[in-house]
């Protein structure tokens, strides 16, 4: 017989063990029974210390077999401790365990499906179909761009024509200016006045001559 079925009522040789979940749920009652007997172990020496303590100086004896108790209560809350931690130890591992054979269990089933998904599957088929799709997206390119191109409403016009128009229009316009300004150079001058100047009056003439004269003398005597 196993240990989970000795722990947990399991049948004979033929019989079927515990399922895990049964196993973690009986580990779980136990921790929960034992929580309850620590409670009842730590009230029971909080009592004997009481007893202890009262009878002290009047009834040594039952001070002293209320400290025995108290010491009995302490082993046994000790053994229930380490009994604690075994079962948690031993919950821990096999919840691990019931996790890892869930995940391996859909891990497999995943594998499965795929492999059903697949199984139809013929991979020159597929590559066929990939290259289906990569010329109806091509030709989808080009359908699009045939719409979005500009159209004359059948008319076609030769684009080097055009620029060679526009060049003769061009030369045209500039020999145009040329012979504007040519034609402004050929505006006559206007006549020269045939009046004379007008003379200076000759007595300002004779008065500036008398002031020369003046000057000169006036160097000659201050040498």
């Amino acid at each position: 017989m196993s240990v989970f079925g000795k722990l947990f009522g399991g049948g004979g040789k033929g019989g079927k063990g515990p399922s895990p979940q049964e196993a973690i749920q009986k580990l779980r009652d136990t921790e929960e029974m034992l929580a309850k007997k620590q409670d009842f172990l730590e009230k029971k020496i909080d009592q004997e210390l009481i007893t202890a303590k009262k009878n002290g100086t009047k009834n040594k004896r039952a001070a002293l077999q209320a400290l025995k108790r108290k010491k009995r209560y302490e082993k046994q809350l000790t053994q229930i401790d380490g009994t604690l931690s075994t079962i948690e130890f031993q919950r821990e591992a096999l919840e691990n365990a019931n996790t890892n054979t869930e995940v391996l269990k859909n891990m497999g089933f995943a594998a499965k499906a795929m492999k059903a998904a697949h199984e139809n599957m013929d991979i020159d088929k597929v590559d066929d179909l990939m290259q289906d799709i990569t010329e109806q997206q091509e030709l989808a390119q080009e359908i699009s761009d045939a719409i979005s191109k500009p159209v004359g409403f059948g008319e076609e016009f030769d684009e080097d024509e055009l620029l060679a128009e526009l060049d003769e229009l061009e030369q045209e316009e500039l020999d145009k200016n040329l012979l504007e300004i040519g034609g402004t150079e050929d505006v006559s001058l206007p006549n020269v006045p045939s009046t004379s100047l007008p003379t200076r009056p000759a007595k300002k003439k004779d008065e500036d001559e008398d002031d020369m004269e003046d000057l000169q003398r006036w160097a000659m005597e201050a040498m």
